[in-house]
């Protein structure tokens, strides 16, 4: 399959884990089916050679119900019981240390540090780093590392790398060339595309519904943001997912960002870690097809501490709701 794509160290990556006689691989915080799918999938290759792997991401307590029936959820373990020295450690789907949460300090007790994302934010913190911005997810470039390992693809790892897959390119919307073919690929294995979409997509528990009632009703337009491209935005505060998973409130940014009249959107959802804390998902769009003239919201959110990718990105603030609204305000400009 032929398209842009960085340069990336394969050979590197797969003699580190040939050498390696034991791996933690770490997801980020709040974790998609794209971190989970990428470390379960090299979980599951990596048992069958017999090596001991631990997959943990720092929070929340529980893995998101819709991955729960990812191949390989065997494997993850909570934070407390990742070993403090392995001989490697991988994060996967990690722009920054900020994004491993509490278990960034295990990096210290590993031999080696394999990076493997796709951020174009992603400030390369590993001994190894696999990062390619224009891989479309780090499923992807999970592929194209089993390929130079050798190691073949079969229908659990393709499920897991499906689902990382569907989720990042928000059911195909946001393709690049190759990107059908590779899902081909893994739908050639047998495994059930259409189920697994429903059930990380199109499944929620119908408190989502009279949550989205309460938060939708707090978004407001300003149609004068960065010269008139707009920015809407809304809030999920605690109350109101006390009834639901806070995976439901991640879904929120997806029904915010279909506003016609911004080119931006931000969802403020409040962490209950207190301290004010709040995590914050922007979204972007050119104006229309081939415009090329979409706000860079990595930019943004790596000016306010956080990263991404150019349409979707997002950071971790502090304050009032109305301190929030305002600092991203000067930001956009």
């Amino acid at each position: 399959m032929t398209t842009m794509r960085d340069a990336v160290d394969l050979e590197s990556a797969v003699e580190a884990l040939n050498a390696a006689r034991s791996v933690t691989i770490v997801c980020h915080v709040q974790p998609d089916a794209d971190t989970v799918g990428s470390g379960l999938a090299l979980a599951l290759v990596l048992h069958r050679r017999g090596i001991p792997v631990w997959v943990s991401f720092a929070e929340p307590a529980e893995l998101p119900e819709s991955m729960r029936s990812l191949p390989g959820v065997h494997h993850l373990v909570p934070p407390a019981e990742v070993p403090a020295s392995v001989d490697l450690l991988i994060a996967v789907d990690c722009g920054s240390v900020g994004r491993l949460g509490a278990l960034a300090d295990r990096i210290a007790g590993a031999a080696k540090t394999l990076v493997i994302d796709h951020h174009r934010s992603n400030d390369r913190f590993g001994t190894i780093n696999l990062v390619d911005a224009g891989a479309e997810s780090t499923t992807s470039l999970i592929v194209r590392l089993l390929d130079a390992w050798g190691v073949p693809i079969d229908l659990e790892v393709a499920h897991c790398l499906y689902a990382g897959l569907v989720t990042d390119t928000g059911s195909f919307r946001w393709v690049r060339p190759g990107t059908h073919e590779l899902a081909e690929r893994l739908l050639a294995t047998g495994i059930d595309g259409g189920e697994i979409a429903r059930t990380l997509l199109d499944t929620h528990p119908f408190g989502w519904l009279t949550m989205l009632s309460r938060v939708l009703a707090t978004a407001q337009l300003v149609p004068g943001v960065r010269g008139g491209i707009g920015l809407v935005y809304a809030f999920v505060r605690l109350d109101d997912i006390a009834e639901v998973s806070s995976e439901e409130a991640e879904s929120v940014i997806d029904i915010v960002r279909t506003t016609s009249e911004a080119g931006i959107a931000a969802v403020f959802k409040e962490s209950g870690a207190g301290g004010d804390r709040w995590t914050v998902s922007l979204r972007a769009r050119d104006s229309r097809p081939g415009a090329d003239d979409g706000v860079d919201v990595a930019e943004v959110a790596s000016a306010l501490g956080g990263g991404g990718h150019r349409f979707a990105a997002g950071y971790t603030a502090y304050g009032a709701a109305d301190e929030l609204v305002a600092t991203l305000l000067a930001a956009l400009g």
